[in-house]
């Protein structure tokens, strides 16, 4: 499918969104605003699919678990169905509690140019970031589109600028903390699996046990912020349930611990049935991870479709309800149609742009295997949860990109410790390098014929080395991609703000 005809079919979905605002609107003084909030939650919703849901599914299409079609409707499935079954009905209508309702002065109007404009400057900047191939958070699009479209309205004092010193913070630990993480998985399965004589022995003990706790920890993930806007629904359904408003970490680890057992003694004979008759090669071993990967994908998607849908829908919701009521509200009731332009176009949008991001995040940062990818999916979930529980604003897409990288700087290092063809040419090298040099530094000044020969052989050879060990960390970590990566990363939030205050400011003169 074409690129153009792509944009067409966006295009129709927004369009269509748009009318059916305008046909609820009606005739009022300013329902204009609200079609035209209404078409940018549409294209944020799709920038969304685009963008952030590659993080979900990535890894699982990069190690060869899933195909990117497979990955696109298992994605789109339960994106959807995470949205619109546990999407909750309320939002706050300043995200992240950045800026101060009260800064507006009671003009609902001022409220809804920022909120319109934050909408759209997010959706531009996760549209430029898509086509750069670089995925960025959209948690941090959205805050830096409301917090320019705040400071347009009301000036800097509006800001609560120890919040956002706290998403500042999270640029540095979400990928630290996923990188590590990931890393410790992957370094216990080579160290526990790979590295051992008996490699089908050894699976057997530990690969149950890695599933069983990736189910504990994508159960304790999906109950903290997969069902924490459904939660009191459920609670009045399940009476056994603790009557809070949101799950206790306490209640969501009962739930994956028992989830945790309930998949070990289910996965534990399958695995034995699988190796009974292996080699005990890498690409056997490597097989038993490949389902777990599946279900990791679908439980992502469904969380970040419960979770991540009120970055498209929280601001709609909140002109929605400004223009209803004629007055700003801390919480915003999110209609029904809301609700499903967030998660339809969620959908929308990966299937149509989605495979660009799912290719980067899946092959193009580091090469990733079904173990390597086992680890990343493992981080994503663990992270949030300690982060959630620790108050730390972490954001899901650096968790998951920080988690490929710390795969491929793992790799990079355990086979700098080996004897592999690349190293053992790489030694030959330098020891040639350290030749010349003491070749060099020996010779006699007076044969400087001889002596320049060397210096000149010197510098060819020193050129040739650090050209080599650049290709030999090339082909475990992307290094142009991780820069590229993390300057979209610490601009994102800037590059939003700067967009939304210059739309703020269109806006407020079309409403003049």
């Amino acid at each position: 499918m074409g690129t153009i005809v792509k944009a067409l079919l966006g295009a129709l979905f927004a369009v269509a969104v748009a009318f059916y605002a305008h046909q609820i609107a009606g005739t009022g003084a300013h329902s204009g605003f609200l079609v035209l909030a209404a078409l940018f939650g549409a294209y944020m919703a799709m920038n969304i699919g685009a963008n952030d849901v590659a993080n979900n599914v990535g890894p699982a299409v990069g190690a060869g678990a899933l195909s990117i079609g497979g990955a696109i409707v298992i994605a789109s499935i339960f994106e959807a169905g995470g949205a619109l079954i546990a999407g909750g009905d309320v939002v706050g209508t300043i995200k992240k509690g950045i800026i101060d309702p009260a800064a507006f002065g009671g003009d609902p109007m001022l409220f809804v140019y920022a909120m319109s404009a934050a909408l759209l400057a997010a959706a531009l900047w996760l549209n430029l970031a898509t086509w750069l191939k670089a995925p960025v958070s959209t948690t941090h699009s959205i805050v830096g589109g409301v917090l320019g479209g705040g400071i347009a309205a009301g000036g800097f004092a509006i800001v609560s600028w120890g919040t956002m010193g706290k998403i500042a913070a999270s640029w540095v630990i979400s990928p630290v903390l996923g990188g590590a993480i990931a890393a410790a998985f992957l370094y216990i399965i080579k160290s526990q699996i790979l590295y051992k004589e008996d490699r089908i022995g050894a699976a057997k003990k530990v690969v149950p046990l890695l599933v069983s706790l990736m189910a504990t920890a994508f159960l304790t993930y999906l109950t903290l912020k997969g069902l924490k806007h459904v939660w009191k629904d459920l609670t009045e359904i399940f009476g056994f349930l603790p009557q809070t408003k949101k799950p206790t970490l306490g209640v969501a680890l009962i739930l994956g611990l028992l989830g945790g057992v309930v998949t070990w003694v289910v996965v534990k004979p399958r695995v034995y049935r699988k190796v009974a008759g292996m080699s005990g090669e890498r690409d056997e071993i490597n097989m038993l991870f490949a389902i777990p990967l599946v279900f990791a994908a679908a439980l992502l998607s469904f969380a970040h479709g419960a979770n991540d849908v009120a970055n498209a829908v929280g601001p709609l919701a909140a002109v929605n309800d400004a223009l209803s009521n004629l007055a700003i509200s801390k919480k915003a009731a999110i209609p029904l149609w809301v609700m499903v332009v967030g998660g339809v176009g969620i959908s929308i949008g990966l299937a149509l742009f989605g495979p660009r991001l799912i290719k980067t995040v899946g092959t193009e940062i580091t090469e990733l295997d079904q173990m390597r990818a086992f680890s990343i999916m493992m981080a994503a979930a663990i992270t949030v949860v300690i982060a959630s529980q620790l108050g730390l604003p972490v954001s899901s897409t650096h968790i998951a990109v920080g988690a490929v990288f710390g795969v491929g700087f793992l790799r990079e290092w355990i086979d700098s410790k080996g004897d592999g063809d690349r190293q053992q040419e790489l030694k030959a090298m330098e020891e040639k390098l350290a030749s010349l040099k003491e070749e060099r530094d020996a010779c006699s000044n007076e044969d400087a014929a001889k002596k320049l020969a060397l210096i000149e052989a010197h510098k060819a050879q020193k050129k040739k080395v650090k050209q080599l060990r650049k290709a030999i960390r090339e082909t475990y970590v992307k290094r142009g991609m991780v820069k590229k990566i993390v300057a979209a990363w610490l601009i994102t939030v800037p590059a939003a703000a700067v967009l939304s205050a210059l739309i703020f400011f269109v806006l407020k003169g079309l409403g003049a």
